[in-house]
């Protein structure tokens, strides 16, 4: 059964490569094989529901992602999200156009009479790629070590958007940035 939807922003294979190094890096430390586990993809999440029809959000993806071009990435640094599940990420410094693309992703989904809960609003929104979940909290020291180790920042390109199922993930769609498509 699922526990929602996710809108997920997904790299170029040089940057995905780089993500996955510092996922693997992890897993061999045993300090998480989470995202590894759930067979998720490195990625940016731009909205996420666990209420959303799937089929309306296809065709506003794919108009959405005709009219956009691939997006420069660069991973400036590494955090943290204060929560339960101790997720570890590398963030994008936040640009121009990635927060315009954000915004004007939650506009045309907001056309189509979809919600955006309150942090996936623009102005709201912290872009992140998460890199290790469920770090046991005696182990995140080593964990932000590991990370450190990464030789930031990391840059490429957002290449293509897509559509998830969680959990476990399952991709249902994704679509090329600037690719365009018979209606």
């Amino acid at each position: 059964m699922s526990q929602g939807y996710a809108i997920e922003l997904y790299f170029d294979p040089a940057l995905e490569n780089q993500v996955l190094k510092a996922w693997n890096v992890l897993a061999r430390r045993q300090i998480s094989t989470q995202l590894i586990e759930i067979e998720s993809r490195p990625h940016i999440t731009l909205f996420s529901s666990p209420f959303i029809d799937p089929s309306k959000l296809e065709n506003i993806l794919k108009n959405f992602a005709s009219k956009q071009e691939a997006l420069a990435i660069s991973f400036s640094s590494i955090g943290s999200i204060p929560s339960d599940s101790n997720v570890l990420f590398l963030a994008p410094t936040p640009s121009m156009p990635l927060l315009q693309f954000h915004s004007q992703l939650c506009d045309a989904m907001r056309k189509e009479g979809i919600e955006i809960v309150e942090e996936y609003r623009p102005g709201s929104w912290i872009p992140y790629c998460p890199v290790a979940e469920e770090v046991p909290k005696s182990r995140m020291a080593e964990a932000f070590t590991v990370l450190r180790d990464l030789k930031l920042p990391v840059t490429g390109y957002a290449m293509d958007i897509g559509l998830v199922e969680y959990s476990p993930v399952r991709e249902l769609f994704s679509v090329m940035l600037g690719n365009t498509f018979e209606a």
